[in-house]
């Protein structure tokens, strides 16, 4: 396994997945936390969504420099440096409600958005490091289980935030994730491979931006994907069923985490959905499918669910096919990343990539807030499925052979 014996490259590649998963429990539950408590306090759609902007931003920000950072000083060290900062971000949360103002939380937010990028950018490169540069099956579905198992957590983590919020308020479930963050960061730092993911040259400043034609198109297709969820999930969603339909907060925290983790799973499944028993890879003719049928499906939801009496139910149902048809495009992108991105500083590709990643979802959860409160929630309905024809247009021009990618 790239100079890991098979014992050894499974054994990092569990330890990568579990420091991933602990990190992803606690930024779902906080992000559902923060989404409800600041209801709960009357702010407004867009004022909530303010509140994520930081976040979101030194994603874009980190994602760029973090695999600039992680080919330099290896993807141990930068998956530490990321838990300890999410520690920091817990930490800042916890001063009386009456400090808790929205620059305050902004900031606090920024740490965090550092220290999820840090830690994403570290799982998804290290396992290209992990196994041989031909095992692309393998590749896939090892990519395709991190990702999913790692959604599904962040379900696990919106249940939790809605239920912790209930039971023990905004600070104590915030201290309660700082304590188990701070153990797994310990841990992390005795087990984890040294040096893993440290170029063998020092790449220069210059060297953040991708010079492949494939990954740069590959990344455009992903900053609009996600843009295209977060416009309708991450503010209008949620305030929508609470506003509109009377749930309660929990019911809110269940029915999101229920969705993110059946989200997951078909992550987790994906190379048997798109063809795995055939023995091929997929590629941009596969990515290109998926993407056409997610724009289809959510065009056809925006209109059924304005023409219909009972739009509830055509919202959920909706969602869930939704989430399975994202999910694949989403784990068919991740893998797509990873086998294009340059074995020696793997990071420098997959930072680059993430970076469009992260932009799509600040232009999309900055579009969620403000389309909601002046639009309506069909409207970001309507905005998402622009979006995600934007997604087909692009992957059309997209080619993942060899030759492309080397470009």
């Amino acid at each position: 396994m790239s100079g890991l014996s098979a014992s050894t490259g499974l054994k990092q590649y569990l330890l990568v997945t579990a420091n991933y998963w602990a990190f992803t429990l606690t930024d779902g539950a906080l992000r559902m936390l923060i989404v409800l408590h600041f209801y709960q306090l009357g702010y407004s759609p867009l004022a909530i969504a303010s509140l994520f902007l930081f976040y979101e931003f030194f994603g874009v920000v980190t994602n760029l420099v973090g695999g600039w950072l992680g080919a330099r000083i290896g993807l141990n060290k930068t998956m530490n440096i990321g838990l300890v900062l999410q520690v920091l971000a817990l930490a800042m949360l916890l001063v009386p409600t009456p400090m808790l103002s929205v620059v305050w939380v902004m900031a606090a937010q920024a740490l965090s958005g550092i220290a999820k990028d840090l830690n994403k950018m570290s799982a998804k490169s290290s396992l290209k490091l992990l196994l041989p540069e031909h095992a692309q099956g393998a590749l896939y579905k090892w990519v395709a289980i991190l990702t999913g198992s790692k959604n599904a957590l962040k379900g696990v983590g919106f249940f939790l935030g809605g239920l912790l919020l209930s039971l023990y308020g905004f600070q104590g479930a915030v201290a309660a994730m700082a304590a188990a963050l701070v153990l797994i960061w310990l841990l992390s730092l005795v087990l984890l491979q040294k040096d893993l993911g440290k170029s063998s040259f020092k790449p220069k400043f210059k060297d953040l931006f991708s010079k492949s034609a494939a990954i740069n198109r590959l990344s455009a297709a992903r900053l609009l994907l996600f843009g295209a969820r977060d416009i309708w999930f991450v503010i209008a969603l949620p305030l929508y069923l609470s506003s509109e339909f009377s749930w309660a907060q929990t019911e809110v925290g269940a029915f999101l985490a229920c969705w993110v983790i059946a989200y997951g799973a078909v992550q987790a499944f994906a190379p048997v959905l798109t063809g795995k028993k055939s023995g091929k890879a997929p590629n941009h003719h596969t990515a290109l499918f998926w993407a056409c049928l997610l724009c289809g499906l959510q065009l056809l939801i925006s209109l059924a669910m304005q023409q219909s009496a009972e739009p509830l139910w055509l919202l959920i149902g909706g969602l869930l096919l939704f989430g399975a048809v994202f999910a694949v495009n989403s784990s068919l992108h991740s893998y797509l990343i990873v086998s294009l991105a340059s074995r020696d500083g793997v990071s420098l590709d997959v930072g680059f990539y993430y970076m469009a990643n992260a932009m799509g979802r600040l232009i999309g959860t900055l579009l969620s807030g403000y389309v909601y409160q002046a639009y309506g929630f069909y409207a970001c309905l309507y905005l998402s499925s622009a979006f995600l024809l934007g997604t087909v247009l692009v992957t059309w021009r997209l080619n993942t052979t060899p030759q492309a990618a080397a470009e």
